[in-house]
């Protein structure tokens, strides 16, 4: 299969994606199945049973068995482990034509807004890997391109890590982890999926995934191209408030603009067995996106006395592009005793971002001093990391021993040059004031250990400790600055399971966690938005830290899986947006160090079949947060709180055999930040599936159903009052072709996601999620 084998220029890397679940191994309830009872498709072992594995690498033809077939409608539970909640995304109507930020939305308590910002629970320091590690795509500013772009139809599922065990670093959030574990088929033979979709307002996208196994090798690959773009409109209204006078100066920015975003990529992986003992794997990825867009911005502001004092309009057209890419590779050891294995991985990945932002002001009601201007602004901005991890398991007594060390470096370099232009002669020159480079490079290195055994038939704990050495040399290379800092820190984790009966699991987990300072916050280079907006970072911020308890119980209520998850969090020295308001009515914002926050909620999600053709999927988040007030309009108040109800449901109606309709709602609940909040969203998509024939199947889509999509932000401090709405494109459609051929392994046969199956939880049946 020539075709086949020329899809290896792209793939979700297998052998990653087996050295995290290899790497947490995870003890499930200890309770058996009821007599005649089958096991939850993706249940996991118990720990008697689990003191021995193998190592999930590709085994030779004749070892391997097919997978069994598993629908299960989007986001609903795959399986949980001992330290995570798993979430199968594939069989989502939708798949083919979401982005990876379209399939975060659908997954209980995560959000993505529109800018591409993730949240957990309303928390923001979020860590995001790929397959267990690291990628630069996944850091900074370069995540929100990356996950508005990447194909959903690469991902295999996500796993959300509330309360990270000893094995994961702190690196890029120091909070709770979404792990996306891209997709992956280990059958012998060759497979192949390709989606195509056009959309309204000349969008279009379309990808490619491809694996072949046979013998000692596997190799997969995927492509993908998208071309998209986004209108948006907003409304900012500012109140500057005197300190001594109480007189307030008001001031409005109406702003309407539209992007054009394309991206391209292919990833792949291959892996072949030495011998009996040895596995090797490679794996490569590089994408490209492109962003270009114009926009007109008019500002007003007035005096205290209403009389307008300033009056002008800019235009903006901005060309970006942002480069990634991604090595690895692999050797997995299986040692002499039953269930030892040593794992040795090294990923090095980058990122190349560059923009070019021109700028035109011209003045309807000028101020003194005031001219008319044309003014560029070009940012270059690199991203290096280096990751290099040894795993270590065998059993130890009744359980199973875990050792690993992390070596790690990021490099980050921001290179910011702004030109004034003359607009007579059109000739530029450089604005030292808004020019500058600021380069941070971060090492670290880190031991951890944890060791897993049952108790007895119903008790089994996981306990481990990481030591973690950071190092942070930060270069102000324009003003000749140079600092280093280092620290040292002991994070331990925590968890226990308890078999209640045979259906219900009641899980406790506890984790220490560090969140460092990103490079952009750090930097303390004001740098340049628009004449009334700059930003800057602080090279005084300190880590924070935080504390997280959760008491989760799984149980099912007739034939209604249901989950229910207690949880608490504090944290220290908070990392918080901080805005000042400067001379000019210019509005800074930085970051400070500002006391602590506290949260603590309810989380919950039921998903079953109302009907043999109607299925319903509800999840939710009630939640209580507060937090050190910055900046308060009220001496006495030193403290801010806010109630925030999150939900989603998803109703899947099953038409026919061929057929089936879902229809997805997302509410977002108030979510507070630094000296303001965020007020509450509500969004619907409609998805529609028709099988054409055993492989091809016409998908509908659209988004944004009631064009209901906006950012809605709310800042009060004793000097200033500002609220800011901006809407979004609205309603989306996109109508596709989704073809499969090949050995249709992995779930993915005749009739493709959401067909009919065996009686279940999900879209078209299938066993019930495990546990």
């Amino acid at each position: 299969m020539p075709l086949l084998a020329g899809a290896v220029v792209a793939a979700a890397p297998s052998w990653a994606q087996e050295t995290q679940q290899t790497q947490a191994t995870q003890l499930t309830q200890p309770a058996q199945p009821k007599p005649g009872q089958s096991k939850p498709a993706g249940a996991q072992q118990s720990v008697t049973q689990a003191q021995a594995p193998a190592p999930e690498t590709p085994a030779p033809p004749q070892e391997q068995v097919e997978p069994q077939a598993t629908v299960t409608v989007t986001a609903a539970k795959l399986s949980n482990r001992i330290d995570r909640q798993v979430y199968d995304v594939k069989a989502d109507p939708a798949t083919s034509n979401d982005t990876v930020a379209d399939t975060l939305n659908k997954v209980p308590s995560l959000a993505v807004d529109p800018d591409g910002a993730v949240t957990v629970r309303g928390k923001s320091n979020v860590q995001i890997l790929m397959d267990g590690k690291p990628s630069a795509m996944m850091q900074g500013d370069n995540r929100a391109a990356a996950l508005n772009a990447l194909p959903a139809a690469d991902l295999e599922s996500v796993e959300v890590i509330n309360n990270p065990g000893a094995q994961f670093g702190n690196e890029g959030g120091g909070g709770p982890i979404i792990n996306l574990v891209m997709r992956r088929e280990r059958s012998p033979g060759g497979f192949a999926v390709v989606n195509a979709n056009v959309g309204s307002s000349g969008r279009y996208n379309s990808s490619a995934f491809g694996s072949y196994t046979t013998g000692r090798m596997s190799v997969q690959g995927s492509l993908h191209r998208r071309h998209d773009g986004r209108d948006t409109s907003g409304e900012t209204v500012r109140e500057r408030i005197d300190p001594v006078t109480g007189a307030v100066s008001r001031s409005t920015q109406l702003s309407d603009g539209d992007s054009r975003n394309d991206s391209a990529g292919f990833n792949g992986s291959a892996t072949y067995n030495l011998g009996e003992r040895d596995v090797v794997g490679v794996s490569a990825s590089y994408n490209e996106f492109t962003n270009d867009g114009d926009s007109l911005e008019r500002y007003r502001s007035t005096g205290a006395g209403g009389v307008v004092d300033n009056e002008y309009d800019r235009t903006t057209v901005r060309e970006a592009v942002n480069k990634n890419y991604s090595l690895g590779g692999r050797l997995d050891h299986k040692g002499s005793l039953p269930g030892e294995v040593f794992k040795l991985d090294l990923r090095l990945s980058g990122t190349d971002a560059d923009s070019d932002v021109r700028f035109a002001s011209r003045y309807a009601v000028r101020p003194p001093g005031a001219l008319d201007s044309l003014t560029r602004q070009d940012n270059a901005t690199d991203t290096r990391v280096a990751d290099f991890t040894g795993d270590y398991e065998r059993p130890l007594g009744t359980g199973l021993l875990k050792l690993g060390y992390k070596l790690a470096r990021t490099g980050n370099s921001f290179d910011t040059m702004f030109f004034d232009t003359d607009t007579l002669t059109l000739a530029e020159s450089v604005n030292r004031s808004r020019t500058n480079r600021f380069e941070l490079d971060d090492t670290t290195v880190a031991l951890y250990g944890s060791y897993q055994y049952r108790v007895d038939s119903q008790w089994s704990m996981l306990g481990g400790l990481r030591a973690e050495y950071n190092e942070l040399d930060m270069h102000q290379v324009t003003t000749g600055i140079h600092a280093t800092n280092s620290s040292t820190d002991l994070i331990p984790s925590a968890f226990v399971t308890y078999g209640l009966s045979d259906d219900t699991t009641l899980r406790l987990s506890y984790a220490h966690r560090i969140r460092r300072p990103n490079a952009a916050e750090l930097n303390p280079f004001v740098i340049y938005r628009d004449e009334l907006n700059v930003s800057s970072g602080n090279p005084n911020l300190k880590p924070s830290e935080s504390d997280s308890l959760e008491i989760g119980m799984e149980t099912k209520l007739g034939k209604v899986e249901t989950n229910l998850r207690l949880y608490a969090r504090h944290d220290t020295d908070l990392i918080s947006e901080r805005r000042l308001l400067l001379e000019d009515d210019v509005l800074l914002t930085t970051r400070e160090n500002a006391g602590s926050s506290r949260s603590a909620g309810v989380e919950f999600t039921f998903s079953g079949r109302a009907t043999d053709k109607l299925t319903l999927n509800a999840s939710g988040n009630v939640g209580y947060s507060e937090q050190t007030v910055l900046g308060s309009a009220n001496p006495g108040d030193g403290r801010r709180s806010a109630v925030s109800v999150t939900g989603r449901a998803r109703v899947g109606y099953q038409i026919d055999a061929k057929n089936n309709l879902q229809l997805s709602l997302n509410a977002q609940g108030k979510q507070l930040f630094g000296e303001g909040y965020r007020k509450p969203t509500n969004t619907a998509d409609l998805s529609y599936r028709r099988n054409l024939t055993q492989a091809l199947s016409f998908v509908l889509n659209i988004s944004d159903l009631f064009d209901s999509q906006k950012i809605e932000t709310v800042t009060e401090t004793a000097s200033l009052r500002e609220q800011s709405l901006r809407r979004f494109n609205g309603r989306v459609v996109f109508a596709g072709l989704s073809y499969r051929f090949g050995s249709f392994a992995g779930g993915r046969g005749p009739g493709g996601p959401g067909g009919p199956g065996r009686a279940g939880p999900g879209f078209g049946g299938g066993p019930p999620p495990g546990r």
